[in-house]
């Protein structure tokens, strides 16, 4: 087997277990995952717009919006980076990060162009990015029980209640 054989399988990512870490159904993963190259096509375009000008700072927040494009498309889509050699790599890296990682990670480079320059171009080109550690910091926080499940918490809570209630009752008449 050669040396490129072994970095490829090395770099792939296990679906099977990055399933299994976060809890994310199938579907929420797409969702992430468009999202994600949705918030970097947004960023490249508004960043791309942004460095038309002769402001240093909105040139400044136009090149952070363009490399966090990069970032987003390596991540989330690999595939649209085919020709860098460590594409694989950082994919497989992103995908072992627990999504409330990805969460502040997104977040945190969609925010840093907005604080450079406030204009809606930097506002609306960073949203989708921001939208996209959202979704993730969302799925971090786990699924949402079921109802039966919650009355029986509300049931258990409520008995414990009264049984106070009705213990400090008790101890008043003596």
């Amino acid at each position: 087997m050669s040396s490129q054989d072994e970095q490829f399988q090395a770099a792939a990512p296990d679906p099977a277990a990055s399933s299994a870490d976060d809890g994310m159904t199938w579907w929420y993963r797409w969702l992430c995952r468009i999202a994600g190259v949705i918030g970097g096509l947004s960023c490249a375009f508004a960043g791309l717009w942004n460095c038309v000008t002769i402001n240093p700072l909105n040139i400044a927040a136009g090149v952070w919006m363009m490399l966090n494009a990069f970032v987003l498309f390596l991540c989330e889509a690999p595939f649209c980076c085919q020709f860098i050699e460590f594409a694989n790599a950082v994919s497989a890296r992103a995908d072992k990060l627990r999504p409330w990682q990805k969460a502040v990670f997104y977040c945190g480079m969609a925010v840093f162009p907005v604080v450079l320059s406030l204009t809606l171009t930097t506002l609306f080109g960073n949203a989708i990015a921001f939208a996209t550690g959202v979704l993730y910091g969302l799925s971090a926080l786990g699924k949402k029980g079921d109802a039966i499940s919650y009355a029986r918490i509300h049931q258990q809570q409520k008995q414990m209640d009264e049984e106070k209630l009705t213990g400090g009752l008790e101890g008043q008449t003596l």
